[in-house]
């Protein structure tokens, strides 16, 4: 592994940990204000990294592009209205992916617009790298985890949506989606899915 490898790996550890730390407590948070005390109990409402990383997860995502957090306990049976709070959740955490691609594209922008056309030094490209791959990676997360499929927040999402756990088929789904998704990943699906959107979006932010 060269040293240019080497160093952006490194600069994109923040946006890894800022994505993942995130995206979880947005989940966390959200349910906690719903009335529901078990993220709280279980130290997930903070953005301390620690509570939130899967470290195979914090892995995936550094080597192969796409990866995962610590996922957050819920009990629905304390929320009041259980379809409408569940869906709050659900999409609590790629809403908070999409808010950290925003804020952190303004300056990325900012920087590209500065040193249009100019030299820039090595330390100022890789502050604008770095923000870069904080805007990237949050966009990917948010992707990743919008995919229907079991454990991922799209699935949650386009259930309460539609009310698809009426269904019998639903809980087979439920049950094998860990396998169903990494079938998606081994033969590629899922970047077939996430590499075009991503371009998209991060094209359109920056």
């Amino acid at each position: 592994m060269n040293a240019d490898i080497i160093i952006s790996k490194i600069l994109m550890l923040p946006g890894i940990i800022i994505g993942l730390s995130f995206h979880e407590f947005a989940h966390a948070w959200v349910s906690d204000k719903l009335g529901d005390p078990t993220p709280r109990r279980q130290g997930r409402v903070t953005i301390n990294p620690l509570a939130h990383i899967d470290w195979i997860g914090f892995l995936a995502l550094l080597l192969v592009g796409f990866g995962w957090g610590k996922p957050v306990q819920i009990d629905p049976s304390y929320y009041k209205n259980r379809r409408r709070d569940e869906f709050l959740v659900g999409i609590a955490g790629v809403t908070m992916n999409l808010l950290l691609a925003i804020a952190f594209s303004i300056p990325a922008k900012a920087m590209l617009k500065a040193f249009n056309g100019v030299a820039a030094s090595e330390l100022i490209y890789n502050v604008y790298l770095m923000l870069f791959y904080i805007v990237s990676i949050n966009v990917v997360l948010m992707i990743f985890n919008l995919i229907p499929c079991p454990p991922l927040d799209g699935w949650g999402i386009i259930t309460q949506l539609f009310r698809l756990d009426r269904h019998r088929w639903w809980y087979n789904v439920y049950r094998n989606g860990t396998w169903i998704l990494l079938a998606l990943i081994v033969f590629n699906v899922t970047d077939l899915i996430i590499s075009p959107l991503v371009n998209l979006i991060v094209g359109v932010l920056l």
